[in-house]
Parts: C-alpha cells; sequence; structure tokens
C-alpha cells in the first residue's frame, strides 16, 4: 500500500502532517467540497489520489482513491479545477511558447514562469512532432493540466496546435482543448508570378504612404504585385479557416496565429503590411503573426546572419505589428540569444517566441551527464539516423564537424552540447530515438530518476531565454 495513504487519512482528519514525508507534491494539495484531490509520488510514477470527489476513476487504498494520470482522469480534473485547462492567453503581454516533446518538461518550464511577468504556452505541438513521438493533442493537453495541478500554477496557459495545414488537423486540436492555433500558410504560399491586374487593391495601395509608427511602408507596382501573386492563396485560406473554426457555427473558444514564416525567401514589410492589411479588411480576427526574418533560425542553435540586419528588419515587421493591433511571433525561438535584446528593444512586450526542441536538448544534457554509457549510445544511433532525420528538418549542421565519441571522455560528453553540429544532430533525431524499443525505456527511467536535475536544467536554460528577451531577471525560483 503506497505510504502517502497514511497523509491522505491524516489530512482528512484536519492535522498537520508534513506532506513531503509522504511523497505528495506540496503546492498540488487542493480541498472540494468535503474532500480533497493532490498529487503524489509513487515510485515509479505520480497519481492523484482523491477522496470525496466525483469523476475520477482507480484503485482504493485506505479510503482513498488512486487515480492514474491518465485522459479520463485529466478531463475529471479539469472539470474540478478549471485553472489545469488551457486558456485564450495571447492578448497578454509576453507570451512564450514552451515546447515539450516528452510530456515532462512543463515542471521545470512552471519553475520558471511562476517568476517572471511571461505566460506560457505548455501544449506546443506539430502534427510532424506528434507523428515522430507517436503522442496526439490529448497527450499533450493532459500532460500540461498534471503539471499545473502539480505545481499549484493558477495564472492559466495555453495549448497550441502549432504549424498546421489542414481543416482536419485543426479540428482535431480544437476538440482536444487547444487554446491556440497556428495556420501553417505555407503549402498556399506562391513563387512570385504574373498576375492579373486588380484594380481596388492597386488604388488602395499604390501611390500612398502609410506610416506604421516611425516607419514608412510604400508600394510600387511591382512589391503590389509580388505580393498579391505570393500571398493571395494563403490569405483565401486564412479566411476559410477563419471562417470555418472562429467564426461559424463550429466557433470554438481558441486563438489565431499566422504563420508565413515556413518560406526560402524573407518577408518584405510590404509583403507583410499587405498580408496584415487584407486579412483585416476581410474580417479576420488573428492574435499574433509570424513572418519570415531574414537570416537563419535553424533549430538549437543562435541566430544565422547580421545580426544589425536584423535588427533594422525586424524594428519594421514589429511596428507594422503595434500599427494593426497583433503580436508579432518569432518561431525558431530557442537559443537565439543574440537576438534577444533586439526583440526586447522594438517589441517591447507585445511579442509571442516560440521554442520546443531546446527542453528536449536539456533532457539529453542530463543523460550525457547522468549516464555517459547511456548518452554514447544514443549518439551513435543518432549518427545512424541523421540523413533521415534531415528530410523533416533545415539544419546545417555535419557529422562530419561532429568529434568522434572515442575521442571523449565520459566527463567531456556534456560539451557535446556546446557545439552547434552536434546541438542539432540530436535535435531532430528526436523521433527516431524515441521511437527504438530498446532506447526509449532506459531514457523515460533516467529521466524519472533524475527528475530534479532536469527541472533544474530547464530553470536554468529557459531562464536565461526569459531573463534575455525580457530585460529582466527572474525572481528567487522555487521548486
Amino acid at each position: 500500500m503506497p505510504h502517502f495513504t497514511e497523509f491522505a487519512k491524516s489530512l482528512g482528519k484536519e492535522t498537520h502532517t508534513d506532506p513531503g514525508l509522504y511523497g505528495v507534491y506540496p503546492r498540488s494539495v487542493y480541498r472540494t467540497n468535503g474532500g480533497f484531490v493532490y498529487m503524489a509520488d509513487n515510485g515509479a510514477e505520480d497519481v492523484l489520489v482523491v477522496c470525496n470527489a466525483e469523476g475520477f476513476t482507480g484503485e482504493r487504498a485506505d479510503g482513498a482513491l488512486l487515480a492514474p494520470l491518465t485522459h479520463a482522469n485529466a478531463c475529471a480534473l479539469r472539470g474540478l479545477f478549471p485553472f489545469t485547462a488551457p486558456a485564450k492567453i495571447l492578448s497578454r503581454d509576453r507570451t512564450f511558447g514552451a515546447g515539450d516533446r516528452l510530456g515532462i518538461a512543463a515542471p521545470g518550464h512552471l519553475r520558471v514562469f511562476e517568476n517572471c511577468a511571461v505566460t506560457p504556452v505548455l501544449a506546443q505541438q506539430s502534427v510532424r512532432e506528434l507523428n515522430l513521438t507517436n503522442r496526439t493533442f490529448e497527450d499533450i493537453v493532459d500532460a500540461a493540466a498534471f503539471a499545473v495541478f502539480r505545481a499549484g500554477y493558477e495564472r492559466g496557459f495555453g495549448a497550441d496546435g502549432d504549424h498546421l495545414k489542414t481543416m482536419p488537423e485543426i479540428q482535431s486540436a480544437l476538440d482536444a482543448g487547444c487554446s491556440m492555433i497556428t495556420i501553417d500558410c505555407s503549402d498556399h504560399i506562391k513563387t512570385p508570378r504574373e498576375v492579373a491586374p486588380d484594380a481596388g487593391t492597386e488604388r488602395f495601395y499604390l501611390n500612398k504612404v502609410f506610416h506604421v509608427e516611425d516607419e514608412e511602408i510604400r508600394f510600387t507596382a511591382k512589391d503590389l504585385d509580388e505580393s498579391r501573386a505570393i500571398y493571395s492563396d494563403a490569405i483565401e485560406f486564412i479566411r476559410e479557416v477563419h471562417g470555418t473554426f472562429f467564426s461559424g457555427a463550429y466557433r470554438r473558444p481558441a486563438e489565431l496565429e499566422i504563420s508565413i514564416d515556413e518560406t526560402q525567401e524573407a518577408t518584405t514589410p510590404q509583403q507583410h503590411f499587405f498580408v496584415a492589411s487584407e486579412l483585416r479588411r476581410l474580417g479576420v480576427d488573428f492574435a499574433t503573426l509570424a513572418p519570415r526574418f531574414i537570416g537563419e533560425f535553424q533549430k538549437g542553435v543562435d541566430y544565422i546572419g547580421d545580426t544589425d540586419a536584423f535588427e533594422r528588419d525586424f524594428r519594421v515587421h514589429a511596428a507594422i505589428a503595434g500599427h494593426f493591433g497583433y503580436k508579432l511571433s518569432i518561431h525558431s525561438g530557442s537559443d537565439k540569444f543574440s537576438i534577444f535584446p533586439v526583440i526586447a528593444k522594438y517589441a517591447g512586450t507585445k511579442f509571442h517566441l516560440k521554442t520546443a526542441g531546446t527542453s528536449w536538448l536539456e533532457a539529453m544534457r542530463v543523460v550525457s551527464v547522468s549516464d555517459p554509457g547511456l548518452y554514447r549510445d544514443v549518439h551513435r544511433f543518432a549518427l545512424e539516423s541523421f540523413a533521415g532525420a534531415r528530410k523533416y528538418y533545415h539544419v546545417s549542421a555535419e557529422a562530419s564537424n561532429i568529434p568522434s565519441l572515442d575521442s571523449l571522455g565520459d566527463t567531456e560528453l556534456p560539451s557535446l552540447f556546446d557545439i552547434s553540429d552536434a546541438r542539432q544532430l540530436i535535435h531532430i533525431t528526436y523521433g527516431f530515438i524515441l521511437n527504438d524499443p530498446e532506447l526509449r525505456p532506459r531514457l523515460f527511467g533516467l529521466w524519472r530518476r533524475e527528475r530534479q536535475a532536469y527541472s533544474d536544467a530547464l530553470y536554468a536554460h529557459i531562464g536565461r531565454h526569459v531573463e534575455q528577451v525580457t530585460g529582466t531577471p527572474l525572481r528567487t525560483g522555487k521548486e
């Protein structure tokens, strides 16, 4: 019988027993009408301990119900404690997408966000990531719900169906409770081509100066023709999505983000202005928009490009977003430390920054420290899988630039995570690694044992992101 049931009995008798002595997460203890619910460490897994609360399923132990962390019990938890359900949070200042490919990063993430003026999107995955990790939108929303309950975090969080391209994908994410949808328009963004004249847009855009804060936007005939040719189909697709899911009969309580960043060419200020202006003209209500900035935003490494040129470019894009009243969204924001001060300078508090794989990299760094033998096995497997993984992600990493494992002692393995090529190797091969039947249980077993080390690593690494992009140090963290 789990030892924490003794705490359940003592709690019911209104004693002041220290919950930490019974494997209980102290900040998760919540009273209900005549009962209580809390989360406890049951050794190999966490469970909910429930007394006199309806809707949960599990096994009885000394008058309390031990409820596993299943989807059904997540639904019951959200019904009883609304703060465990995703909320519309993009209207708030400074929001941060904290992707969690493993479903175990949120406790570390929450230590950061409870100590800063930033609101997290704790559940954030694309269909590609879900397929590579064999998870569902329900899985990511449930993992976030259990994490905020365990932490007693009541300030609100979002859930993002990220980079969705089709109507069925969007409906699946909304049905699972996602509070925001990121439309990936890349399939509808065209290369420049000849387009028929359009008197309406020509009258509106040509021979005019649009003042956006301290910037001026002017359209030549070439600028307008290219904007129409490249983005008209995407704009129509966005309008269809908005009409179906955000203003029609199916309307759900969710927010909309527009992604036009999955392109080879950077979005010009004229193109950004055109897309935003046309969407507003068509009555499309959206909270954030992600243009394709100049330079390279590759996975898991710092910004690649001229930072002075990026500053000039970003300043104009931030002004356009401010002019139309939405937040600028920065995708693939993991580890882009060299440009975070620029974002803070020009976007102020009105931005949404997305990270994802950096929490996975920190998990693997923990492996390299705690179990060098396991890390060596993973690294070798990643090298074998690298060519296959490159089909899914654009990276510049080359295996030939990564030091040989045979040249590194065990204590030197963590230094691999300071090398861009090695970071990207591990970053993009996560799906192959997590689907390996031999590596997966070994990894999750280690992360369970080393969950405090993982939480500490995330607090330090994601905390560095937040401090630099806000220009404000974190308050003292607490577990």
